[in-house]
């Protein structure tokens, strides 16, 4: 396998044409991958950036600032702009999905599960220090970690979202999909990904069916995403291809590297 961060960039991007009140959509059928609307966001900025700072060694904080700022348009959430804008950033207990869409580098790259907790903890902390914005890292990250392990799906079922979100183990898809709406924490997001993820066929199935509960598109896909290649463990060829000439180069550098580290392990 490779391109292990490129999987949630994929459904970052393609999430992000569906963003905004006038272009959530609710139809599966007309979700496209990718519509001329679509580039990637903060949650890959950011997705990338706590890969870098692992594979680095560098302070995640400041490399998360360091990387947002450098990428100030990207579509940052109101109280993320603040902490950008100060010179000494300090986390403010958010419990939004912020921490749940850029934590999948500590899944891909976890020998353990104490270590996978650890470092997911560790993406969430400079921004995300509530409770449960810890929580949405830690169920996203082990996830990914279990799945690429080759735990099936009712693992995930019984043990991460029984566990951690008890309200949506034992929802389908179709019982929530009508009602959903937009919502941007941690406990209205990670589920419905979850769910997501469990009740896909393929990969792109599961990014077009978060894509279409016409909620927080981008971010929904940008979490389901990462479980759904470390299940099926491949992607399109054409939508990787597609997604690299998107991204900066820093961002294919990262990429690569990230990738020769986690197939050394």
């Amino acid at each position: 396998m490779n391109h292990y961060l490129i999987s949630e960039a994929i459904g970052d991007i393609a999430g992000s044409a569906y963003e905004g009140r006038h272009h959530r959509i609710k139809d599966y059928d007309k979700v496209k991958l990718f519509s001329s609307r679509a580039r990637f966001t903060d949650d890959t900025v950011l997705t990338f950036a706590c890969a870098e700072a692992f594979i680095d060694n560098l302070d995640m904080t400041m490399n998360l600032w360091k990387c947002a700022n450098e990428h100030r348009h990207a579509g940052f959430g109101s109280k993320f702009k603040l902490w950008m804008a100060s010179h000494d950033p300090q986390p403010y207990q958010s419990f939004g999905n912020g921490s749940a869409m850029r934590c999948s580098s500590a899944g891909w790259l976890a020998k353990n599960e104490e270590e996978c907790v650890r470092m997911a903890h560790e993406t969430a902390a400079p921004t995300h220090n509530h409770r449960e914005g810890l929580k949405g890292a830690e169920a996203t990250a082990l996830t990914i970690f279990h799945l690429k392990n080759g735990k099936e799906k009712a693992f995930v079922r019984e043990e991460i979202l029984n566990k951690y979100y008890p309200d949506w183990a034992n929802m389908k898809y179709a019982d929530f999909h009508d009602s959903y709406t937009f919502n941007s924490t941690c406990a209205g997001t990670v589920g419905p990904a979850i769910i997501c993820f469990l009740e896909s066929k393929d990969y792109v199935d599961c990014i077009k069916l978060a894509i279409s509960l016409g909620g927080d598109a981008d971010t929904l896909a940008a979490i389901a995403g990462p479980m759904a290649y470390a299940y099926y463990r491949k992607m399109p060829d054409a939508l990787v291809y597609q997604v690299m000439k998107m991204l900066p180069d820093w961002m294919a550098k990262v990429s690569e590297r990230f990738d020769e580290i986690v197939n050394s392990k």
